[in-house]
């Protein structure tokens, strides 16, 4: 009997976790957004792309110009070097030495991960990214949607906060108990 009952037992257990755990997962939605589609199509996210551009070109050349520049200079360098005295070749060296830091100082201060253009793009899209995440939020909420998630990219872009475990685990790890 106690046999028996323990069997009866586990499987009303495992009925109610299975019944419990498709309940659960009936209220999960999901839902995905193709992030590129939508910013393709936002004349806001359209004209600062067109100014990036716009300000990127006159970089560019600015860069090109001063490439041009150093070119020149070691091709003239070049010519007139066997006929410079010793204490001249190693001046102009350094002159094209320097010019050439320059020319990467410049693509590092414009160009880089940290540059004007970086921080302009950033700037520019920082109140687009804004609304696209504020309509998604509000749209997901509607919908009465868990999670959305970019097409293209495996990236969450709206989560509900009852599933966010970042705090369980920090305070897992605080605790040393993440083996």
């Amino acid at each position: 009997m106690s046999k028996t009952f323990r069997t009866v037992s586990i499987l009303m257990m495992m009925f109610l976790g299975l019944t419990f755990a498709k309940a659960q997962t009936q209220s999960l939605r999901i839902g995905v957004v193709d992030l590129e589609v939508i910013v393709k199509e936002m004349p806001e996210a359209q004209e600062a792309n067109n100014k990036l551009i716009e300000i990127g070109r006159n970089y560019q050349d600015t860069l090109i110009n001063m490439q041009k520049e150093l070119e020149e200079r070691f091709q003239k360098y070049q010519k007139q070097r066997s006929m410079m005295p010793a204490e001249q070749q190693q001046k102009e060296e350094e002159a094209l030495n320097n010019l050439n830091l320059q020319i990467r100082q410049y693509q590092e201060q414009v160009f880089g991960t940290r540059g004007v253009l970086s921080q302009l793009q950033d700037k520019l899209l920082e109140p687009i990214r804004k609304k696209v995440k504020s309509t998604i939020e509000k749209v997901a909420k509607e919908e009465k949607m868990s999670f959305v998630f970019d097409k293209s990219s495996p990236i969450v872009l709206y989560a509900e906060e009852k599933f966010d475990l970042t705090y369980r685990v920090l305070d897992l790890l605080k605790r040393g108990n993440s083996k």
